[in-house]
This record gives C-alpha cells, structure tokens and sequence, in this order.
C-alpha cells in the first residue's frame, strides 16, 4: 500500500442514542470533510469513542464509512482493544468493507511492558488481513510506546506506521530521527497544536480533530508546511490555536475536546452532538460559548 501523507480527521461517531448511529450525520460530516480535501479518515478512535460504543455499533459503523467514502480516500479503523480476537475480528469485517488499514494502542487496563507490547503487537500484525498502524496515547492506556519499542515493531512488515498523541516533541523527534523518511513507515501526529512544527520536520502528517469542523484549514496547514512555507504556516497556526483554546476547553471536563467537537458540528448543522455514556453533551450555557467561539471564527451556526 502507497503510504498515506496529509490529513487524517479522526472521525467522531455521529450518534443519537447509546446504541444509534445518526446516519444522515455521518453522511454529512463524510462529505464535509472529503469536500474539505483530506487525505484519509480514521474512525473508531479516541474522537469516535470507540471505547463506549456497543461491538454491534461499531461494526455498523465501519460498514457505514466505508460504504460512503467509496475508494475515494483510504479508511483507516480503530481496533484498539483488551482482547486480541475482538481486534482482529473487527479487522476482518473492516477488510470485507474495503478499509485500507487498522490502527491500534496497546491495551489498557492492566499496563503491559514494553516486552509485552513487542510481542502483542508483532501477534496482532501477524493475525490481521490489514496492515497496522500503531497508536501512542499514554494518556488514555498508561503506557508509552517507547522509541525504541516502534524502532523494532516497525521491523514487522504489517506494521506500517504510528500516530503519535502523546504532545512530547523530544519523543516524536526521536522517532523522525530513526524513522523519518521511510517509504514504507509513516509517522503522524495526533495534537493539531503541533501538526505544523511536525511536518516541516517530516513528519508524514496530522491526525488532528478539527478537522471534522474545519477540514480545509488543516489541509492548507499541511500543505503549507510540506512546502516549507513558514509565514504561512505561522499565519494558518494562530487561527488553528484559536479553535484549540475557545473549543476544546470549555468547561472541566476530561472529555471537554470531544464535547466541543460535537457540539461545533450540531451548531454548524452536520450532525447530532450525542455522547456516549458516561458522557454528556454541552448543556445551554457550554453550548452559548461553543457558538460564540464559531462565531469569531466566522461561521454561521444554526
């Protein structure tokens, strides 16, 4: 597989109940965001709650992306799990859909070594009929894929790349100084906030969240990043930190990103705001500083 360069929005799941899809959303944000000119789609990861979603849901899901998108971009889905045979399970029914890949973080719950990981991941690579991108979000598992942990997974030949969501930029360095420039290896970076910095140092791209909400200007921030345009990237950083710092943060909130996130895409009218349990949505005063926040950034909000 040709490897994947650019913006990859981690697709939030549009939903209207626990066990509901909002499937007229999720055709929406699809053709918001291919409309937007990105590269690829990433669904079932931390931005599409994978974790709070029913196996049943997810598994529509996919069918549902990947039915939309139709070969126009490569899918890529979340298998991230506790269980082995549920990620390749899922894999599977995501390689019948036509994804090109499937991305996975270490299980959680009880925090695996990093021995441990070589060997779950070099397991999962060779059960799955897609190849692997790795996921590093020791926020949300409790450990760290160590650079030289990736280092020798990416020896694997099923194992094509790694998105990184840890905002450590000596790590992320570290990983471009082994891995860079590999034609069969990618390296993405999760936080938005960083995606230009990463790419004028080589990194392959950004899996970054407002993209669902915004998809052109992250777009035209890897563009301009890939051609070494430093005043633009400068110019398109300040406008990305401005939706960073007036929609992610409302609220004390662990899932205060992903709440803002869904609650942006229901004032600009492409999908529900639905979060899964134990999540709410934005109540009345939240969603009034969402929609001030888009306001400044000029759009219109129903």
């Amino acid at each position: 597989m040709k490897k994947i360069q650019g913006i990859i929005p981690p697709m939030i799941t549009p939903l209207k109940g626990n066990d509901e899809l909002d499937r007229e959303g999720a055709v929406r944000l699809i053709e918001h965001m291919l409309k937007g000119g990105v590269h690829a789609l990433f669904i079932l990861g931390t931005t599409g709650e994978a974790q709070s979603l029913t196996y049943r849901l997810r598994y529509e899901f996919v069918e549902l992306v990947c039915k939309q998108v139709a070969g126009r971009v490569p899918v890529l889905v979340g298998v991230t799990d506790t269980s082995l045979d549920e990620s390749v399970k899922l894999a599977e029914a995501a390689a019948r859909c036509g994804a090109a890949g499937v991305v996975a973080a270490a299980p959680y719950y009880f925090a695996p070594s990093q021995q441990e990981m070589i060997e779950y991941f070099t397991a999962l690579a060779d059960a799955l009929p897609l190849p692997l991108y790795l996921y590093n979000m020791p926020s949300h598992v409790k450990v760290f894929l160590e650079a030289a942990t990736v280092k020798k997974l990416a020896e694997h030949p099923n194992i094509v790349g790694l998105k990184d969501s840890s905002a450590n930029m000596n790590y992320f360095e570290t990983l471009l100084y082994h891995l860079g420039g590999r034609d069969d290896f990618a390296l993405y970076v999760g936080p938005e906030e960083l995606t230009g910095e990463c790419v004028l140092m080589g990194a392959d791209g950004g899996v970054n969240g407002g993209a669902n909400m915004f998809p052109e200007l992250y777009v035209a921030m890897y563009e301009a990043a890939k051609t070494g345009d430093v005043v633009r990237v400068r110019e398109l950083q300040r406008r990305i930190m401005q939706i960073s710092v007036s929609i992610y943060t409302v609220g004390k909130y662990g899932s205060s990103y992903l709440k803002g996130v869904k609650c942006a895409l229901s004032l600009l009218g492409i999908c529900d705001d639905y979060i899964s349990w134990p999540y709410r949505h934005f109540r009345a005063e939240e969603r009034a500083k969402i929609r001030e926040a888009l306001e400044a950034l000029g759009c219109r909000c129903e």
